[in-house]
């Protein structure tokens, strides 16, 4: 596998995102190439401003799901090269699995690698995973694992209005304002204008803007803060988008060695459970 080194995130992401839009001849695998980038601290102003948009708590150790922001844009690199098959505009999150393999003091600097791997077919298209890994001295601290799908351009037989079992009772309601979208994108880097823009919405099929997955999986994982394990993997799917502005409902269930725990508004939006890594 090449290997590519940066020594910072990159710049112009989402505009090569834009032109990848543009009809252009396309391989048909994943590149195997990684894109690393060594010793990345962690901005404490950032750092506070994505924990009060997620629900966390100021201080150590860092989120779990911190370490995908400073990821992402790797993934980007990759995802808006030329070689990539797919126009990285479009692709869906479907799910995310990260798993803390130790605590992660907020003043180590991290070595972060990310590849794609594992290609396959889907009911709906294509997915794969875009895999990054955040190491200190050597030491694999966090893995994320990210599912992405690109879908057919024709639609799916079979997955019209559908009808949803009842959520359960939920544990807390959150209200989820209209600003998520874009305050979520300031602190992750995530500009997709489909979170920040009605008219970037509209364009792919949204009355309104939609939260970040990433956001909602954030918000349910300090929803569990101080209940978790020093150690843990947490694995979620991601259902229906929640449109901005919502209301959505909680719900949490301990088990022996973990929890389960969802998103609920009038559809599903996220179902999820933490597991011993």
């Amino acid at each position: 596998m090449d290997v590519v080194e940066l020594s910072a995130d990159p710049a112009g992401i989402y505009l090569k995102a834009a032109l990848g839009l543009l009809p252009t001849r396309r391989g048909s695998s994943l590149p195997a190439r990684e894109i690393v980038r060594r010793a990345v601290a962690v901005d404490l102003a950032r750092l506070a401003r994505y924990n009060r948009v997620c629900g966390f708590r100021l201080g150590n150790p860092l989120p779990a799901t911190y370490p995908h922001v400073l990821a992402f844009p790797l993934a980007m690199a990759l995802m808006t090269a030329s070689d990539f098959p797919f126009p990285a505009v479009g692709i869906v999150h479907v799910a995310n699995r990260i798993t803390v393999h130790r605590p992660v003091a907020t003043a180590e600097r991290l070595d972060l690698l990310v590849h794609a791997e594992n290609l396959r077919s889907h009911d709906r298209g294509r997915v794969f995973d875009m895999v990054a890994t955040a190491a200190v001295d050597g030491e694999t601290v966090w893995t994320g694992v990210s599912t992405y799908l690109s879908k057919n351009a024709g639609k799916s037989a079979g997955r019209g209005k559908r009808d949803y079992p009842p959520a359960p009772a939920p544990t807390a309601i959150w209200g989820v304002p209209g600003r998520v979208g874009r305050d979520y994108a300031a602190v992750s880097g995530d500009h997709n204008p489909i979170h920040t823009s009605r008219i970037g919405a509209r364009l792919f099929g949204f009355a309104r803007p939609i939260a970040h997955g990433m956001w909602t999986k954030a918000r349910a994982v300090a929803a569990l803060e101080g209940r978790l394990p020093a150690a843990y993997t947490v694995d979620v799917a991601f259902k229906q988008p929640i449109t901005l502005p919502s209301t959505v409902g909680f719900t949490a269930v301990e088990r022996a060695d973990g929890w389960d725990f969802r998103v609920d508004g009038k559809r599903p939006h996220l179902a999820g459970q933490v597991t011993p890594p």
